[in-house]
């Protein structure tokens, strides 16, 4: 019949997997004593500083019942393993194998993130918090998300409303609308490409090539003199396409989408 061998007792400390020399002696079946002997021997064949490191711990308790000083060590996986060595007999190399397999095994358990206990009502009410504020967050992020969509939705619209609008307006007025000063938008559109004024003249014109892309147009009214004659006046209107060119362009003009335009008043 098959002996089935306990598994190999290691143990974490500092972060770092041990084995102990006493449960080592025992899974070895070899005595106490005799596995220090081997851990001291070891040690002292490794004493030159080029070789080795921290891989031996030496534990001293006091055995009050046998009015003496007992110790132990605890050593690592490099440690387990230069002791080992020189174990030999039938089962020597399957007991060293299984050994590394739970050193391998217990330092795959520290590489993995732990488990909350959730048995542990201070643990559960912190996941419970966490849940709940990630949910929140979530939630703020959402409808902040949906609020973007619904103004830019919303922007537009009022685009395709102004683009699509027949009638046109003065630049004052267009001013107002896009909620900018008259003047500065004057200025914009001179210095874009957009309007000029004839030496000597006081009224603005459009150029040729914003009146055939539908941007603005010329009203030509006539005006009586105080004197009895009359005059031809020019004036530059912005149409609703040429509104929403300018709302996009212009810096500091912002579209209405409540309503507000107004592109059928006339002068």
């Amino acid at each position: 019949m098959t002996q089935i061998l306990p598994a190999p007792t290691v143990h974490v400390k500092d972060g770092i997997v041990f084995a102990n020399s006493r449960d080592v002696a025992d899974f070895f079946g070899k005595r106490h004593d005799h596995v220090l002997r081997d851990v001291d021997q070891v040690i002292e064949n490794i004493s030159s500083p080029n070789l080795g490191g921290p891989w031996f711990r030496q534990i001293v308790a006091f055995d009050e019942g046998a009015n003496r000083e007992i110790r132990s060590f605890d050593m690592t996986r490099d440690g387990f393993t230069l002791l080992v060595m020189g174990y030999t007999g039938p089962k020597a190399m399957e007991f060293k194998v299984r050994y590394i397999q739970q050193f391998n095994d217990m330092e795959e358990s520290l590489r993995k993130p732990a488990l909350p206990d959730l048995s542990d009502p201070v643990v559960l009410q912190t996941l419970i918090l966490e849940q709940c504020s990630k949910r929140i967050e979530a939630e703020r992020r959402a409808d902040m998300a949906e609020r973007k969509v619904e103004a830019a939705s919303a922007t537009v619209a009022a685009f395709d409303r102004i683009a699509g609008a027949d009638n046109s307006m003065c630049v004052t007025d267009a001013a107002k609308t896009l909620q900018i000063r008259p003047k500065a938008l004057f200025d914009w559109m001179s210095g874009h490409g957009w309007t000029y004024r004839r030496p000597g003249k006081a009224g603005w014109l459009a150029y040729q090539d914003k009146i055939q892309a539908g941007l603005l147009e010329h009203k030509v009214a006539t005006v009586s003199r105080p004197d009895g004659t009359e005059k031809v006046a020019e004036s530059v209107r912005v149409t609703g396409k040429g509104l929403a060119k300018l709302a996009r362009a212009v810096p500091g003009a912002k579209v209405p989408t409540n309503g507000g335009l107004n592109l059928d008043a006339a002068e």
